[in-house]
């Protein structure tokens, strides 16, 4: 009878330790086929300006000012939002700018928060003497064009042309945002980079290479004033 009994012991260990194993296994599997398929949907993003590591009165260490005319008046400061970047222009032209390497077929869509609490007179970025935009995004690409997106005093929002009176400069301009009908509130945009290059180009977007936040105001001889929170390169819109 104990022989018997043991015997119905073993049989039961070996018989059901393989179907648990299995069983593991197949539970192991879906763990890790469920983390592959998330890692894979999951947008990508680019962090280009993270306001959440800025530090009030100091630059962040990878952005350099470029001054273009004028002095330059940029800092980081503390709004009612948190942390940001603050650009004054006095009759000046100035830019904080950094280089990237974004692929555009992976992370398509640029995302960044801006306010503006003071327009250019009399900016309009279509003609060269009064091209002055309190604030604008600017893309440069690995062959040297550029997509950049403005806050325009008076050319109409979704207003999209060349913005370049220079001899194989190219800058295609895109208006965000126009007047001051939405000043001193902080908005979002999105926009898909790579297909306004393409309506610019007519071909598709080469690697992204630097991007530049920029202010103006010497045209018009008058000041403008803005303010930037995140920055980021995603593959979805935010």
């Amino acid at each position: 009878m104990a022989k018997r009994l043991l015997s119905a012991l073993v049989w039961k260990d070996t018989a059901f330790c393989p179907v648990r194993g299995y069983l593991k296994k197949v539970l192991l599997l879906g763990v890790l086929l469920a983390f592959f398929l998330q890692a894979y949907n999951s947008p990508l993003a680019t962090i280009v300006l993270s306001t959440a590591s800025l530090t009030e009165g100091r630059l962040p260490s990878d952005w350099q000012v470029k001054v273009n005319h004028g002095r330059p008046d940029v800092s980081v400061c503390q709004d009612t939002e948190g942390p940001c970047l603050h650009l004054k222009s006095v009759k000046a032209s100035f830019a904080l700018e950094r280089p990237v390497d974004v692929d555009p077929s992976q992370t398509p869509y640029l995302s960044w928060r801006w306010k503006v609490t003071q327009l250019p007179n009399g900016g309009d970025f279509r003609r060269s003497s009064t091209d002055d935009q309190a604030a604008q995004v600017l893309v440069a690409f690995a062959d040297r064009k550029v997509v950049t997106y403005i806050w325009d005093t008076s050319a109409p929002k979704e207003t999209a042309e060349s913005a370049s009176n220079i001899p194989l400069v190219h800058v295609f301009a895109v208006v965000c945002e126009s007047g001051g009908a939405a000043a001193h509130r902080w908005l979002s945009e999105n926009r898909n980079v790579a297909a306004d290059y393409t309506r610019a180009y007519g071909k598709p977007a080469p690697r992204i290479k630097g991007l530049r936040i920029q202010i103006n105001s010497q045209h018009t001889g008058s000041v403008a004033e803005s303010y930037f929170g995140d920055v980021a390169f995603r593959s979805t819109p935010q």
